[in-house]
């Protein structure tokens, strides 16, 4: 099939350091040209590549070269930023809203709150090179953490916590799933809407045993590579 060997061609120009970490490619119709195809089955390549976390989509911007994911362990309390840094990444976090709200749905399962229960909600963007690639919610208990909203919020919360409340995370429950980007969160990620995306759920408790918050984590799937080592119960 022709979409195959177009992809390949452009797999072996990445293995090759022809193509580099974040460079665009050409226009769609250019690239259709030079490969003596059509639109319809060069985008067929692309779909594939995009797929295999090889290239990704910008809203209006095009395609571009994939760089290396973050490797993540969600079971490990180091911050988004300390992560980046020591896997040399260049990060950074925008706040986008932070405000007291009546408890959703998802936030009281999630928190095991009683109906119409009040919570702090805090929507983050966090970035690696100055490309939006993860868009975060969080769901904190107020009457652990009275005033937070008063805090700067673009820092880690796991900081926060620790320097002004003397809380630590203690044990944490997550889960992984797998959506597509759509609405505000396709937009804030700068993606196509129905692009694929890794969902990280996680529940977190405190030195004392005590749930006091959850975070919904919407990554870019190929920025990503969930990594864990657990030890086996014997």
């Amino acid at each position: 099939m022709q979409y195959v060997k177009i992809k390949d061609v452009i797999v072996e120009q990445i293995e090759s350091g022809m193509l580099t970490p974040r460079q665009k490619l050409p226009a769609e119709r250019k690239l259709a040209e030079s490969f003596d195809t059509t639109r319809v089955t060069l985008r067929e390549a692309l779909s594939s590549l995009e797929a295999e976390g090889r290239i990704y989509r910008e809203d209006r911007r095009g395609w571009f070269i994939s760089p290396a994911p973050l490797r993540y362990n969600p079971t490990q309390t180091l911050n988004f930023t300390n992560m980046a840094l020591a896997q040399n990444r260049n990060p950074k976090t925008e706040l986008v809203s932070a405000k007291g709200i009546l408890a959703t749905k998802e936030a009281t399962k999630l928190l095991e709150l009683q109906p119409f229960s009040d919570v702090y909600r805090v929507d983050r963007v966090r970035y690696l090179e100055d490309r939006p690639v993860v868009y975060v919610t969080n769901y904190i208990r107020p009457e652990l953490f009275p005033n937070l909203l008063d805090y700067d919020l673009s820092k880690s919360l796991t900081d926060i916590y620790r320097e002004h409340f003397g809380v630590v995370y203690q044990k944490i429950r997550y889960r992984v799933s797998t959506t597509s980007l759509l609405g505000e969160t396709a937009q804030a990620l700068r993606a196509t809407s129905g692009s694929p995306a890794m969902v990280v759920e996680r529940v977190n408790y405190n030195q004392n045993g005590d749930l006091i918050d959850c975070d919904i984590e919407y990554w870019r799937h190929d920025a990503i590579s969930i990594e864990s080592i657990a030890q086996l119960e014997r």
